[in-house]
């Protein structure tokens, strides 16, 4: 397995197997805690080689720098098949976030666990506006 896209951004979309990103980010900022961003999504795309074809669990955590969650976490299975002539084949994911609430200031993780393995983190940096 091998993650193609992870991204934190303003919306995505899958439309006929393509993964569409718009505005990936990695910082936000407030003036006031805690501070509330109203729209984002996370946007996943693995490529998975035909051994690999079954079902595959996937879960997002999304931290702040003590580990407590700042949403629940998602949870998800996805179920591979290939055709005979294919020696890979990619899925895609999106998980849409409305009013994630930030309780400080600092860096966060979203991390990605597939089948029970940690395979990547992405920073999310939450700015004080001056």
């Amino acid at each position: 397995m091998h993650i193609e896209v992870f991204s934190l951004c303003d919306a995505a979309t899958v439309e006929a197997g393509k993964l569409n990103i718009l505005g990936a980010f990695d910082s936000i900022w407030g003036s006031t805690l805690p501070a509330v961003h109203p729209q984002c999504a996370i946007a996943l795309r693995m490529r998975f080689d035909t051994i690999e074809k079954g079902e595959h669990k996937i879960v997002v955590n999304f931290v702040d720098a003590d580990g407590k969650n700042v949403i629940p976490p998602a949870q998800g299975v996805i179920t591979l098949t290939f055709s005979d002539e294919q020696r890979s084949g990619s899925a895609n994911m999106i998980l849409n976030l409305q009013g994630v609430k930030f309780e400080k200031f600092g860096e966060y993780s979203i991390d990605l666990a597939i089948d029970g393995r940690h395979e990547a983190s992405l920073p999310l940096f939450v700015k004080k506006r001056a």
